[in-house]
């Protein structure tokens, strides 16, 4: 007698852990599947952004970086790979890591561009028009500043 009211007293506590465990087991696969999903949905913002980046317009770097930061944060393997890639090519990751930012730098980001892009472009000094304009503009506005 005393073992069968043992066994009744367990039963509740074998119940409760077997839906613990049911729960769990539950909330594990949920979140794979929402981490999966997310990935397959940054993936395909990530090729629309590389479709739309030779068209006119500024949708197409938007898009990417968006897409890139969905990716990275669901992917451990991306993240991975972006880093070693950063690590090997600093110069072409830093602009991208600056737009993934928490309050990105947006037009600083499109400065920085426009300047290595005019470098590359016009390899004479003299040619570069955006960087004489700059200190230009920065010449004029130094000599209105009241001091």
């Amino acid at each position: 007698m005393n073992s069968a009211a043992e066994t009744l007293a367990r039963l509740p506590s074998r119940l409760y852990r077997r839906r613990r465990r049911l729960a769990l087991v539950l909330r594990e696969t949920a979140g794979r599947v929402a981490r999966w999903a997310a990935l397959a949905f940054g993936v395909l913002v990530l090729l629309a952004g590389v479709v739309l980046t030779p068209l006119p317009g500024h949708l197409g770097l938007p898009l990417l970086v968006v897409g890139l930061m969905i990716v990275l944060r669901n992917s451990f393997q991306a993240k991975r790979r972006f880093l070693r890639w950063q690590r090997r090519h600093p110069k072409l990751i830093f602009p991208i890591r600056r737009l993934m930012r928490r309050e990105p730098e947006i037009m600083l980001v499109a400065w920085q561009q426009l300047l290595r892009s005019e470098k590359v472009f016009l390899r004479k000094a003299s040619w570069r028009v955006l960087k004489r304009g700059r200190k230009h503009l920065k010449r004029r506005w130094l000599k209105k500043q009241p001091v």
